[in-house]
C-alpha cells in the first residue's frame, strides 16, 4: 500500500507557516511596545536649568512640576525634606518656655499618578510632605519628659524628589538645597539649587 505524498508535503508546509509567524510582525510590534512601557531620560519640562517650586506650609513642604521623558508605566513621585525644628515646651501648669531646638528632623511624601494621566511622556505633579508627630513624644527638648514638646515651626534645608516608573524603579532623582532655611511661603527659585541624577 503506497502512502500518499502530499501528507509530508503538507507538515512541511504547515510547520513554515509557524516559523514565519513566530519572526514575523507579531514579533517586533511587541518590541515596541516593550519601548514605549519604559521610561527614557525622564527630566524636568523646560529645559537644563528647569527646577521645581516650593512651598514652606509651616509643618510640611509642598513642591510642583513637570516631568517629561516618561514611558507609559504608572508612576510614583516622593519628596523627602530634612528641616531645623522650632519647638515650645509647656510645663503641667501651662507655663510655656521656648523649647531646645530638638534634632532636625526629615518629613516625606508620596503622590501616585496612573499611566492614564501622562500624555506624550509628560505630566505634571504636586507632592507635599506629611507633618510631623507634635507633640514629639518624651518631650527632648525640654526640662524634663513631664513637660509637652510641641512643634511650632520647620524651616526646611534641603529636598530630595524621586521619581519611579513603575514604582519601584527610580528613573530620577533631584536634590535641592536652599541657600537659606525656609520660612512659610513660597521658596523663592533664587534660594534654591537642584541638581539631577
Amino acid at each position: 500500500m503506497k502512502r500518499p505524498i502530499f501528507l509530508p508535503l503538507l507538515v512541511l508546509a504547515f510547520a513554515a507557516a509557524c516559523a514565519e509567524r513566530s519572526t514575523g510582525p507579531a514579533d517586533s510590534r511587541f518590541d515596541t511596545d516593550d519601548l514605549r512601557i519604559s521610561a527614557s531620560s525622564v527630566h524636568l519640562k523646560g529645559g537644563a536649568n528647569a527646577e521645581p517650586s516650593f512651598t514652606d506650609n509651616g509643618l510640611s513642604l509642598s513642591t510642583s512640576g513637570e516631568l517629561s521623558g516618561l514611558g507609559n508605566g504608572d508612576v510614583l513621585v516622593t519628596l523627602s525634606a530634612q528641616a531645623s525644628v522650632s519647638s515650645t515646651c509647656t510645663n503641667q501648669g501651662g507655663n510655656q518656655a521656648p523649647g531646645q531646638n530638638p534634632a532636625p528632623t526629615t518629613v516625606t511624601g508620596s503622590v501616585a499618578i496612573p499611566a492614564s494621566e501622562i500624555k506624550n511622556g509628560n505630566t505634571s505633579f504636586s507632592v507635599t510632605t506629611t507633618a510631623p508627630t507634635t507633640p514629639i513624644p518624651g518631650a527632648p527638648g525640654c526640662p524634663n519628659p513631664n513637660w509637652t514638646e510641641s512643634i511650632d515651626d520647620l524651616a526646611f534645608t534641603s529636598a530630595t524628589i524621586t521619581v519611579e516608573q513603575p514604582p519601584g524603579t527610580v528613573v530620577l532623582t533631584i536634590s535641592c538645597t536652599f541657600s537659606a532655611p525656609t520660612s512659610n511661603g513660597a521658596v523663592s527659585r533664587q534660594s534654591v539649587t537642584c541638581s539631577s541624577s
